[in-house]
């Protein structure tokens, strides 16, 4: 009898299976095989039960076909001596690298050309991998180059004065941020310090009582650093040679004042002039509720710095220039002859 309800209770589950999205819920809960007693549970369980054990306890066959296709093992990266993901005293630096040498003089040409790959210099670089960013714009480039042969061909190569300024002296132009000030206040100190030799507008503005002095002073010093760096400028003192005597040279200023040039790679301020910047929003708070809406200007101050060596070369050009205006006006008495073409006297 309870094989009978077995095989019954196990035709009735796989149809129930089969059809399971057709079947309710409520159908299957109310079959009377499932609840008639536990005995069909544990006979099931100690099926499958034994069924896990045989699985567990088979042998594998000799005669079935081997498995020769295995997934490849899993390969478990680790980080680098000296990486910045170390954590604690893991982090080290390993001397394997290459380090940079000095290129060596070989004879040998595979040495040469050997070294002439590794060299990082710049002079060493393809240019053909920078053309792109340094010529953005080939045909451009190519009209202004055959542009300036043509000016040097009919100058007979004989450069102009401008550029030849711009050859032999240094010049830089810098411009600050904006500072929280008005035309009005940054304009004074911008003419005080036009026309001054950098160090002593600095120190100028060290002292000044103004409010705008302190960034004009910050500005001066960055603007000086930016000269030194970039163009080379104020570097006369120290290329020059130990116990070399300093001789001045006496000039006259624009203003008339006399000068006396010491060292003619000093960084002077040529111009200095004030630019109008954008508008700041504030609020002032006043009486029975009202606010009024505050524009807070803003300004910028921009320098133009160049060496003592362009002050001697404009005292010349003007001291040439009046003595030139002074030829042309010259009064040059008349030869001592008699009067001919005229009488001597009056016609009235």
């Amino acid at each position: 009898m309870a094989a009978v309800c077995t095989a019954f209770t196990g035709r009735q589950l796989t149809r129930s299976g089969m059809s399971l999205s057709q079947v309710s819920r409520r159908t299957i809960t109310s079959t009377a095989c499932l609840r008639a007693n536990g005995s069909l549970r544990d006979s099931l369980m100690a099926s499958n039960a034994s069924s896990e054990k045989d699985a567990a306890n088979k042998q594998p066959d000799p005669s079935a076909p081997k498995i020769t296709h295995r997934p490849p093992p899993v390969k478990k990266g680790s980080l680098a001596s000296g990486s910045i993901f170390a954590e604690g005293d893991d982090v080290t630096f390993s001397p394997s690298g290459r380090a940079p040498t000095r290129p060596s003089k070989s004879s040998s040409p595979s040495d040469s050309a050997a070294a002439s790959t590794e060299s990082t210099d710049l002079a060493h670089r393809d240019k053909t991998l920078l053309e792109r960013t340094l010529i953005p714009h080939p045909n451009r480039r190519a009209r202004w180059e055959r542009k300036m042969v043509i000016r040097a061909v009919k100058n007979r190569g004989q450069l102009s004065k401008q550029e030849l300024i711009h050859q032999t002296e240094r010049e830089l132009q810098s411009r600050s941020h904006f500072f929280k000030t008005s035309l009005k206040k940054l304009g004074p100190l911008a003419r005080q310090v036009a026309g001054k030799n950098i160090d002593d507008a600095i120190v100028q503005m060290k002292y000044s009582k103004k409010k705008a002095a302190k960034d004009v002073k910050a500005f001066l010093e960055q603007a000086k650093n930016e000269a030194i760096v970039s163009r080379g400028m104020g570097l006369g003192k120290v290329q020059a040679q130990e116990g070399a005597e300093e001789s001045g040279v006496d000039i006259k200023l624009k203003d008339g004042k006399a000068y006396t040039v010491t060292d003619e790679t000093a960084i002077y301020i040529d111009q200095a002039w004030v630019n109008r910047g954008t508008y700041g929003t504030d609020y002032d708070h006043r009486a029975r509720g009202q606010i009024n809406r505050l524009r807070l200007p803003h300004t910028a101050l921009a320098v133009i710095l160049k060496e003592d060596k362009t002050r001697i070369r404009e005292w010349k050009d003007r001291t040439e220039k009046a003595l030139k205006e002074r030829k042309s006006k010259l009064w040059v008495q008349l030869p001592d002859r008699k009067i001919s073409a005229q009488s001597q006297y009056y016609s009235w």
